[in-house]
């Protein structure tokens, strides 16, 4: 799933502000202004820890252009802020004061202004303040926005009461979540993304004194208060302070229950009255408002009653709150019903402007408001990768999605969210989860048990923090090793790929989905359909991508046997929900050219959800709708039409929401088709038991970055591990033997653990909890002395341990060509020289795919394709040192060349470094015996395929397999490589005798 970087949501968080117009707007008594920024040279261009101004963005095009400008018309002095920009993910600049002095003070002020030369092109820039913590990086981020709607020089006065806590990104997890204002380092201005534009600024400077309304504010306990009819509801009243002192002057709170839903004197007893905070009350100081309904014997619909307040000598909530009469009496909310009749007789209650919301999803952080998500009927709010609340614990997680559930029970029906998270190797936005082997791992262990074990796992800790739904796992099944996703698939093999399919039964439980309502159960989702895996080298048109996002050529045979195979073993799964690739799809021969696949009603429609039996409901990927051909009504239309049932339009809810309300009424998607797509979705919310308990369990909470759950990733990890070469049995290593460890990923927890880590793209460092690689020999073995650049003297030791590999990266971002390669950086590569140069040494290569060894392949003595192994460097520890055998065979083919991409099991011609399925062992004995074990071993295994018998099937062959790697060593040549991988794929489809006889051909051709 595509995630632009959330930094630009901010943007959005808030509408247009009424800013004064040009002129101050200060009282007379006022102090002067204190100039900020002049822009006449006083701040120079400079970089923290510096003062400065400095520019930044997603990507080298997005940071603008400045200058400092002379113009005649300068506002304030000579010369302006000016500069350019063309930005397609988030950038803008900032002005950082000094990290070495004091910061500012600003509470004696009422505000900031500055002069703007408006472009009137309607966008909104961003602009944020800078309070607190250390410095102006690691401060707490305060934000507004303004929208460029005039033409000329407007001085724009901003009330310090007008900020709002940045909730969708803080540099340090926030510090104390209070605007302070005593420790002020300095401002930001996020420019608008998607217009090609200049802008110029002059003048910053603090204006006004401030008043008892910038350091108190009245808040309620809640803005949604859900009572049952005939109980009363109780709305707490706080007046709080910046700093806690008491407050200075009175604050009064008058009340009364107005507007809403609800009918007074037969709903509810209204209430009207003042509440007074004198002065020296303390902060914090609460009175409580009582609101009573009144019962009566008819089922309703909920029905709202606002409590409006009116305050004097603060600054009042954000907006009112209101008490919400819950819905009662109505057969959906019968829970005793089946799920069939409960859906009826809620979507023959619904108008279109709510089956609408039902089909919208929405980014969190791209809220205008939280208001939004009952004005809309919003069905589904979702996380992003990196999107997460602040702080990044399981208590804030849960905290703010309830929060998100609380509002949607101000709505007619009450029906809850469905939230959605990327939990892709574990919940892996949550610092302190329990980070899985990427699925490249998990495809290399050959284990669908621990596959279905890793599943498990991710489920119990994604719910108990009151996540339902997890966009995994993905099925595609990848051909091309420059694909920047290969490390989400489980392999190149359809066969290996559908063997895998029980992580589906570890997330959702039973295929009937009697198991959703559980808290430990999350609702999975099979992505990306179809044939993402198979995208051509060069034909993506997004951005600087060469794969990703591109089009599959096959014929109909290739993508029914490669590509469909696993979508139909999800569907019997039970998979409640499937997400459609980016990419377009060619199927040769049938005259249509590449269709991207979320218009394509053939598949989604014909295959997905007629042919397949399909009965959950298909969601849409991050903006994918954009990239349809036509203008915007037509996205939608045509992607609604061809089987769309939710789409995640992160930042356009509003306009979708509107264009699919104006495309039915027009007649252009019909009414069948929407009741079909929000049926499909409110099956699966009465299935995971959410209008009963739409509120985070967290009993469970617990157990998230626990011992036992640690432990399933431990040995997924060194299952994972696939030894490619063992000369002289360097492996495992000795307890007694003092190793020599460098290489860039031997200590780094963010590499082992690699994209789709905390964030989005992954990065590197100690980015959450876990174990090194290093720190498992530490903990495994004895004598171990690191360096990471192999500077250290190398003497005196028996044994090299070089771990090398990539850096983070995720999606397109990832493909090679995109700025990426399939080489070791240079910095590996020395290290790998030095090392096995010095000694006896084994490399272990942590990364998403194959990396390019061939030429250093001579000197290395152990070579281990590691992949991703996620937290628990323990695993890998385990195997290096003989706690647990190496086990792990390759996922996909190991390459010699790029010029041999794409290669894959299956194909005429095949001479790969090493082949599909290949993985020596240590620990177990290698049978002995040559062609006479052989046919011993093929008569076994056309006995257990005859029963039927997995377990022996899979011994048989793989004690085949061992016997045939050890006589092909090192020397493994196309003529043996293409009968050893074939023999694998045969093994996981189950004919064992058969592959059996490709490993004897194989063992004849070594």
């Amino acid at each position: 799933m595509r995630r632009t970087a959330l930094l630009v949501s901010a943007t959005l968080l808030t509408g247009l502000l009424p800013f004064a117009v040009a002129g101050p707007a200060s009282g007379a008594d006022d102090p002067a202004p204190a100039p900020v920024d002049n822009f006449e040279g006083e701040i120079p261009f400079a970089n923290p820890p510096a003062e400065g101004i400095f520019t930044w963005g997603s990507d080298t095009d997005d940071p603008p252009t400045l200058e400092l400008a002379a113009r005649d018309d300068a506002p304030q002095g000579e010369k302006v802020l000016s500069g350019t920009y063309d930005i397609s993910g988030y950038g803008g600049f900032t002005h950082d004061f000094a990290f070495d002095k004091p910061a500012q003070d600003w509470s004696a002020r009422k505000g900031i202004r500055f002069w703007w030369d408006g472009r009137n092109n309607g966008k909104k820039v961003n602009f944020e303040l800078k309070d607190g913590g250390a410095n102006g990086e690691a401060s707490e981020l305060w934000t507004t926005s303004f929208t460029d709607d005039w033409t000329g020089w407007k001085q724009l006065e901003i009330p310090f009461t007008d900020f709002n806590y940045r909730t969708d990104y803080q540099p340090v997890g926030g510090i104390d979540q209070v605007l302070g204002l005593t420790g002020m380092w300095g401002y930001a201005l996020t420019l608008p993304v998607g217009t090609k534009d200049q802008f110029a600024m002059d003048g910053v400077e603090l204006y006004g004194k401030a008043d008892q309304s910038l350091r108190a504010n009245v808040v309620t306990d809640a803005a949604v208060y859900p009572v049952e009819e005939g109980r009363s509801a109780a709305v707490k009243i706080t007046v709080a302070t910046t700093g806690s002192a008491p407050i200075e002057e009175p604050v009064t709170v008058a009340y009364e229950t107005a507007g809403g839903t609800g009918e007074s004197g037969k709903d509810f007893t209204p209430v009207k009255g003042e509440l007074t905070f004198p002065a020296g009350t303390a902060s914090g100081a609460s009175r409580t408002v009582t609101v009573a309904t009144l019962r009566d014997k008819a089922g309703e619909n909920a029905e709202t009653v606002p409590l409006k307040l009116t305050v004097t000598g603060a600054k009042a909530p954000a907006e009112n709150p209101q008490v919400v009469i819950d819905a009662h009496g109505l057969p959906y909310l019968d829970s005793k019903l089946p799920v069939k009749k409960r859906v009826a007789d809620l979507l023959s209650r619904m108008s279109l402007a709510e089956k609408a919301g039902q089909m919208t999803q929405a980014e969190r952080g791209a809220l205008t408001t939280p208001g939004d998500i009952a004005a809309y009927d919003l069905g589904s709010l979702l996380s992003g990768g990196g999107s997460t609340p602040t702080p990044n614990t399981p208590e804030a997680w849960a905290k703010m999605i309830d929060g998100f559930q609380l509002r949607a029970q101000a709505t007619r029906f009450q029906i809850p969210l469905i939230y959605g998270v990327d939990a892709v190797h574990g919940h892996n936005n949550l610092v302190g989860a329990t980070i899985m082997p990427h699925n490249i791992g998990i495809g290399a262990t050959r284990d669908p048990q621990l596959s279905y074990e890793a599943g498990k796992v991710t489920a119990a800790e994604v719910r108990a923090t009151g996540i339902p739904w997890d966009f995994a796992p993905c099925l595609c099944v990848t051909r091309d090793e420059r694909w920047g996703r290969t490390y989400e698939s489980f392999g190149e093999d359809p066969a290996l790929v559908e063997s895998m399919g029980t992580v589906i039964q570890g997330l959702q439980g039973a295929p009937s989905g009697k198991d959703l309502k559980r808290n430990d159960k999350v609702l999975a989702t099979a992505k990306h359909f179809v044939g993402d895996g198979g995208t051509e080298y060069g034909s993506s048109t997004t951005g600087t991508y060469t794969i990703d996002q591109g089009i599959t050529k096959v014929t109909r045979q290739e993508l029914e046997a490669v590509h469909l195979a696993p979508y139909q073993d999800a569907v019997d799964r039970g998979v409640g929900t499937v997400m459609p690739s980016y990419s377009s799809l060619d199927i040769l021969g049938d005259s249509e050219g590449p269709v991207k696949m979320h218009a394509d009603a053939a598949m989604i429609n014909g295959v997905l959800k007629d042919r397949m039996g399909f009965d959950g409901f298909v969601i849409s990927d991050w903006q994918a709708i954009d990239q349809i051909p036509g203008d915007y009504a037509s996205d939608v239309r045509t992607s609604v039409n061809a089987g769309l049932d939710m789409i995640m339009v992160p930042y356009a809810y509003k306009d979708f929401h509107k264009t699919l309300s104006d495309e039915v009424t027009a007649g252009r998607i019909s009414a069948k088709r929407i009741d079909d797509a929000v049926s499909r979705i409110l099956t699966q919310k009465f299935k995971l038991g959410l209008f009963e308990k739409p509120y985070a369990d967290t009993s469970g909470a617990s157990a998230i970055g626990s011992a036992k759950h640690r432990a399933v990733a431990r040995e997924a990890a060194a299952e994972s591990q696939v030894l490619l070469k063992n000369a002289g049995g360097v492996l495992p290593l000795k307890k007694s033997q003092k190793v020599y460890v460098a290489g860039s990923n031997a200590d780094d927890i963010g590499n082992q653990a690699g994209g789709w880590t905390i964030t989005w793209q992954g990065s590197s460092g100690k980015i959450t909890d876990g174990t090194t690689v290093l720190e498992g020999m530490r903990k495994a073995g004895s004598a171990v002395t690191y360096s990471k650049d192999a500077s250290a003297p190398t003497d005196g030791h028996d044994v090299g341990v070089v771990v090398v590999g990539e850096t983070p990266y995720a999606e397109g971002v990832g493909d090679v060509g995109n700025g990426n390669d399939l080489l070791l950086s240079a910095a590996d590569r020395a290290a790998v020289d030095k090392v096995c140069g010095a000694m006896k040494c084994a490399v272990l290569i942590v990364s998403g795919r194959p990396q390019l060894v061939g030429d250093q392949l001579g000197d290395i003595d152990a070579l281990v394709a590691s992949w991703l192994p996620g937290t628990e460097g323990d695993g890998v520890a385990d195997v290096l040192y003989g706690k647990r055998a190496f086990t792990g065979q390759l996922p996909l083919t190991w390459p010699k060349s790029e010029s041999q991409l794409p290669i894959n099991v299956g194909d005429s011609s095949y001479d790969p470094q090493f082949p599909y399925g290949w993985g020596l062992t240590t620990l177990t004995s290698v049978p002995s015996g040559g062609t006479s074990a052989l046919k011993a071993l093929a008569v076994a295994a056309a006995v257990a395929e005859k029963a039927g018998s997995e377990t022996a099937g899979r011994a048989i062959v793989t004690k085949a397999r061992l016997l045939v790697q050890q006589k092909m060593g090192q020397t493994i040549t196309a003529a043996s490589a293409k009968p050893f991988a074939d023999a694998d794929h045969l093994l996981l489809t189950g004919r064992y005798g058969q592959a059996v006889a490709k490993l004897t051909a194989a063992y004849k051709a070594a």
